[in-house]
């Protein structure tokens, strides 16, 4: 049955119909993010949302989408969608980081045009008839340094657009390096370099608290060159604003142009009405291209997902692309097949979770396939957990998670090795992926084996002497159970041995009993596989 998706925000048509033309069942409702008691009632149906920022995502809103496994916010802004709620329902929130890119660099420029000119104060004076020519004495841009901060993706396109206009620029970033600078054609520094020979100033960073939380501080606004002009497009509390407007009005900062402020919607503020002073309403995202692009993206990433598994600008899950996804495919189903076997043969509480990538797995998006391991341990408890939520879970039991990856130590081309950590024990499983994509057991316990998965499995161990096979045999045979695959494996002749059979349908306890009645087994497990 095709994936059904509900789209309760203003998107546009055109990204609609891709979800159409990729065979995903669609209800577009523009204004029912707005009703919460409606859109709780009807969002159970869906395997997809696809929102802006009216519809508001919270808890309430997820437990009743019973079927929902994706999120997708056409924009950048997550806040109207509870994230940990999400994560611990197992549904993936994405957004579409790169769509208004562009927009919100060109405003940054716009905006340093207009402080610059003193445009917006020059218009006004021009609508009254006043003609103060004179009065509005501006600056070029030609030759100016202009200090960014933040040069990553929309810092870096106003790094070109600035180089284009001959300014200088240089950019402070602690993960730009120098290589990276030289391309851009910028001059890295440190910060403080930067705020003493800017002529202009733009931000272009996230909002971390206590990390990027008024970079622009009155300490450091007071170490800026006079004459300064500071624009901040990115986000609100970078700027200490009080700071700044009495900067402003000492002379010491030229101008200002704000899209973002500490408090939104921005009704009072410490820079309104100062002079050479622009503000817009957070237009940075706000155009024609911007809106549609954003809304396109987002489709395209939530069918991707919902068709293939390709997971693309979430927030609360690895991304993985489509090209990963077809490759890594037959690995993460291995990686939650060996998660579910440690998980359903350990019972005692988990302390910790180790993980070995040899060989070509090792080189693959390790962090969505730990989620898919974590997955598998954890279905015995809870059957509902899956990539999404299962991290969130891990933690919240105090489980630590380890990997280690190593290249290619054997007869395999690759291999994931699990390894459960309890008070009482540790256990361990390893498969591979052999050449028809299929995942295959190779190793339990320390011992060699070569299985294949199947919905329906038993495990025995037992001590290796004769009669083990006949046993197990006639009693599946006496219980109408089909042995489609039957594997064994030995430490030592003599010692402990293990049997793996992989039968049509679940052994049912008659069976498991008459085994146990043999007294030739020391262990008898039934396991199940989401295969």
């Amino acid at each position: 049955m095709a994936p059904k998706v509900l789209v309760s925000d203003k998107l546009s048509e055109t990204a609609v119909q891709i979800f159409r033309d990729r065979g995903i069942d669609v209800d577009f409702m523009p204004d029912l993010g707005k009703d919460k008691e409606k859109l709780a009632e009807l969002v159970g149906q869906y395997d997809g949302l696809a929102i802006r920022s009216a519809t508001k995502v919270t808890p309430t809103i997820l437990e009743a989408a019973t079927n929902l496994k994706v999120v997708g916010r056409a924009g950048i802004g997550t806040d109207n969608v509870d994230k940990e709620a999400a994560s611990k329902k197992g549904v993936i929130v994405m957004n579409t980081p790169f769509g208004n890119m562009i927009t919100t660099a060109e405003h940054a420029i716009a905006m340093m045009f207009a402080v610059a000119r003193q445009i917006p104060e020059a218009s006004e004076s021009t609508h009254a008839g006043k003609w103060e020519k004179s009065k509005f004495m501006g600056v070029e841009l030609t030759n100016k340094t202009l200090g960014v901060i933040g040069a990553g993706n929309i810092g870096g396109i106003v790094c070109d657009r600035a180089r284009g206009l001959k300014m200088k620029v240089i950019a402070f970033d602690p993960f730009l390096s120098e290589e990276k600078a030289d391309k851009m054609g910028v001059e890295k520094v440190e910060l403080d370099e930067l705020l003493g020979r800017a002529d202009f100033i733009t931000l272009h960073v996230p909002f971390i608290a206590g990390v990027t939380e008024n970079i622009l501080s009155a300490e450091n606004l007071a170490k800026t060159k006079k004459g300064v002009r500071i624009i901040n497009c990115a986000r609100g509390g970078l700027v200490d604003e009080a700071a700044l407007a009495e900067l402003l009005k000492s002379g010491h900062v030229a101008g200002a142009a704000f899209d973002v402020f500490a408090e939104e919607p921005a009704k009072e503020n410490p820079l309104f009405n100062l002079p050479n002073v622009v503000c817009t309403p957070h237009l940075g995202a706000a155009t024609t291209e911007a809106q549609e692009n954003v809304a396109l993206q987002v489709a395209e990433q939530m069918s991707n997902y919902l068709l293939t598994g390709a997971v693309e600008n979430a927030l609360n899950m690895p991304s993985v692309t489509a090209e990963e996804a077809k490759v890594m495919g037959p690995w993460i189903k291995l990686a939650d097949h060996l998660g579910a076997f440690a998980g359903q043969m350990t019972d005692e509480p988990i302390k910790a979770i180790n993980i070995l990538y040899d060989g070509v797995v090792s080189e693959m998006n390790l962090e969505a396939l730990n989620c898919s391991v974590i997955a598998g341990i954890l279905k015995k408890a809870n059957p509902d957990v899956n990539m999404v939520s299962a991290p969130v879970v891990a933690k919240e039991r105090g489980m630590k998670i380890s990997t280690t990856n190593q290249d290619k130590s054997g007869t395999f081309d690759g291999y994931i090795k699990v390894t459960v950590v309890t008070e009482k024990r540790e256990r361990s499983v390893a498969g591979t992926v052999f050449s028809d994509g299929k995942p295959r057991f190779i190793q339990i316990k320390g011992i060699t084996v070569d299985a294949e998965i199947g919905a329906h499995m038993l495990y025995t161990t037992n001590r290796d002497e004769p009669g083990i096979i006949g046993a197990l045999g006639q009693t599946m045979g006496a219980n109408g159970v089909n042995i489609a695959n039957f594997t064994l494996g030995r430490a030592d002749v003599g010692g402990e041995a293990i049997a793996l059979l992989y039968v049509d349908e679940p052994v049912p306890a008659e069976a498991r009993a008459a085994l146990a009645e043999t007294d030739l087994f020391t262990q008898i497990k039934p396991l199940q596989f989401d295969v």
